[in-house]
């Protein structure tokens, strides 16, 4: 039998799932608080659009994003924050098919330019990105630790 991907907007429900996906992926995500995450994308629909897969109706990846007005010499434009797709998902296309509904939901906004932020080493995510026609950016990502 053939598994069914559906692609809807993110809700307050979804937050267990995210939280159990994000926990699978990683060891290090277990003290994210996706409920707080879920809550502020829902909160701010007006400018994010944020997506869950739903495999034969199982919570199987999500991406989260946002939309940043004028921005560094920027105009509007939409960020990718966090994907993730649990590792019995994983193979399946479902990052590809949120990547694309996402773009395909800013581009109906009016937004011309989508970026996300990738750790260097992470070639897995990078490759990903690459796959959807991305490429690097005119920034540089800085930090300071407080």
């Amino acid at each position: 039998m053939e598994e069914t991907i559906k692609i809807r907007e993110i809700t307050l429900k979804d937050a267990e799932a995210i939280q159990n996906i994000r926990k699978a992926i990683t060891a290090d995500d277990a003290d994210i608080d996706s409920v707080k995450l879920v809550e502020h994308q829902v909160l701010k629909k007006q400018s994010a659009s944020s997506l869950v897969a739903e495999v034969n109706g199982n919570v199987a990846g999500y991406m989260i994003s946002t939309t940043l007005y004028a921005g560094f010499g920027i105009k509007k434009s939409a960020w990718i924050m966090a994907i993730g797709v649990h590792p019995d998902y994983m193979g399946q296309g479902i990052g590809l098919k949120l990547a694309r509904k996402t773009c395909e939901i800013y581009k109906t906004k009016g937004v011309e330019h989508i970026y996300s932020s990738v750790r260097w080493d992470s070639t897995d995510v990078l490759s990903f990105f690459k796959k959807l026609g991305f490429e690097r950016s005119e920034f540089i990502n800085l930090k300071k630790k407080l």
